[in-house]
């Protein structure tokens, strides 16, 4: 599993801005607490891939469902989420997403007011969201449970901003600020937490904790606690 210092390597090159630059070292540190709680509480290995290549997802999903069609362009395309994902490793060497993390802010218009510079159109962070959310859902049909947490603040997401019906559509319709693992009939929603205000790493941190946890439980108890340790 990579530490702290290793997570902050692969995730070099990422950082748009200074406030991204902020939220990612958060996030490190919110995964790598979350990482070390998961290990000490169940003594299981854990992987973490910083992206998901396509063409694995295609080869998986022809495994699963044979009978159906699947398509992608280039071996290089890929999903990275801002947290990349963390696995629970089995004997036999297979990898079960216990958390995928991303985070996003959004909206300077309140600074560029203050700058008297024009207002900028909302919603391009989210946008770029739903591709990511689509491609992990489909990774992951086959089980019931969606380990999927986006963390989102600015301005953009105040509660009088029409981007957070746009997050609401990503996340079926489920409500925000609230944790969705386990599927409800034919919706894993996964969970969005949205505000204005920054979130801190120990916010992050007890959310991720949570929803990794639960994971790990729902592995043991469809594959059997032995097949993992």
């Amino acid at each position: 599993m990579a530490r702290k210092a290793d997570l902050r390597v692969q995730r070099t090159g990422t950082v748009i801005n200074a406030t991204s630059k902020r939220m990612e070292e958060r996030l490190i540190t919110a995964l790598t607490e979350t990482c070390d709680y998961i290990k000490n509480k169940f003594g299981v290995e854990l992987s973490y891939q910083p992206d998901m290549y396509l063409k694995d997802v295609v080869t998986h999903l022809k495994e699963l469902y044979p009978d159906i069609d699947f398509h992608y362009f280039f071996d290089r395309s890929s999903m990275r989420p801002d947290g990349g994902v963390v696995s629970l490793v089995a004997k036999n060497q297979k990898q079960y997403p216990i958390l995928i993390t991303e985070v996003k802010n959004q909206g300077t218009n309140v600074i560029r007011e203050q700058e008297g510079k024009p207002r900028q159109a909302k919603g391009n962070a989210i946008e770029r969201l739903g591709k990511n959310v689509i491609g992990f859902r489909t990774s992951l049909l086959h089980e019931t449970i969606f380990p999927f947490v986006c963390f989102g603040d600015g301005c953009d997401f105040a509660p009088d901003s029409s981007i957070l019906d746009r997050v609401v559509t990503i996340a079926m319709f489920g409500k925000l600020n609230e944790m969705h693992l386990h599927n409800k009939g034919q919706f894993n929603r996964g969970s969005f937490f949205f505000r204005e205000k920054t979130w801190t790493a120990e916010e992050m941190s007890a959310v991720m904790k949570t929803i990794a946890e639960q994971s790990v439980y729902y592995y043991f108890s469809k594959y059997g606690e032995m097949a993992f340790r």
